[in-house]
């Protein structure tokens, strides 16, 4: 039973830290309608320019303001460059933009800082610990912590604040909100900086555990089904989603994988998906689209 227990916490734990990826996604999908097939690309960038910085001597702290300020000059230049003469295009064209953009971003940051593999060590230490009876991992632990504060902060922001309402009200509806004087351009350039923002975190909590490397960018695959089963419009959802995610795909492996000879958590995670969008396609706290005719 205690095995049954850690492979659940640590799937829960995985589930987090896909959780903490899915929300930039979730974010821009939330003012412009669009999946921002960028965001694998940013958190790649943010990565790479902070451990940059970091092997450079600058300290953590002075790196990590840095890059903050990097992540939003990228953001208001997205938006100045590539989101105002797309405005009002259909969210296919704007697609289709953002997967040209992640291609011009990772081969800047090439161009940039080359292509070695770079460790990165943040200061948390990736150790077993004993608590209540099973061993779990104290990054994971810390990880966790970490996520669970932005996603709190962010709540705060996007429910208690006037930028937040403000965002609500495009998300419903554009021009109706252009209409009451909502500055659009202003709130594409501010959700694209704190996705960018929040690509950092992911990219510095992934980069520790992974390396930081162009295959870093791939971890937002990981994101796709998180979305799908929590919705697209959800930062709830993408919690809930990252945690059934990672729960199922850790005890797949272990009860699953056996039988197959082979290993499952490549792609029992789309599989779920998939149920769910036959089940639900707007995912569990996504919003249901009501078409009149």
């Amino acid at each position: 039973m205690s095995f049954f227990i850690e492979t659940l916490v640590g799937g829960l734990f995985a589930g987090v830290m896909y959780s903490l990826v899915a929300i930039g996604f979730v974010l821009i999908y939330k003012a412009s309608g669009v999946f921002n097939f960028a965001q694998g690309a940013m958190l790649l960038f943010a990565a790479l320019t902070f451990v940059t910085l970091i092997e450079r001597g600058v300290p953590f702290a002075l790196a990590f303001v840095i890059t903050s300020a990097l992540m939003v000059a990228l953001a208001i230049l997205i938006e100045w460059l590539v989101l105002r003469p797309l405005r009002n295009r259909d969210a296919l064209t704007l697609f289709m933009a953002t997967l040209g953009l992640s291609f011009v971003i990772e081969g800047f940051a090439q161009l940039i800082m080359g292509m070695d593999v770079h460790m990165l060590d943040i200061g948390i230490p990736d150790v077993a610990t004993e608590v209540g009876g099973i061993f779990v991992s104290q990054f994971d632990i810390i990880a966790s912590l970490i996520a669970l504060s932005l996603v709190a902060v962010l709540a705060v922001v996007f429910n208690k604040t006037r930028m937040g309402i403000s965002l609500r009200a495009v998300a419903d509806d554009t021009l109706a909100a252009q209409s009451i004087g909502i500055r659009l351009p202003v709130i594409w350039r501010i959700v694209w900086s704190v996705a960018g923002v929040v690509a950092l975190v992911a990219g510095l909590v992934w980069g520790s555990r992974q390396g930081v490397q162009y295959s870093l960018s791939l971890v937002t695959l990981k994101a796709l089904p998180v979305l799908i089963i929590g919705g697209f419009s959800s930062i709830p959802g993408a919690i809930i989603g990252g945690l059934l995610v990672g729960a199922t795909e850790a005890l797949a492996d272990i009860y699953i994988g056996p039988l197959v000879n082979g290993s499952v958590s490549t792609w029992f995670a789309y599989i779920l998906a998939v149920g769910f969008l036959l089940i639900r396609p707007a995912g569990l706290f996504g919003d249901r689209e009501i078409e009149r005719v």
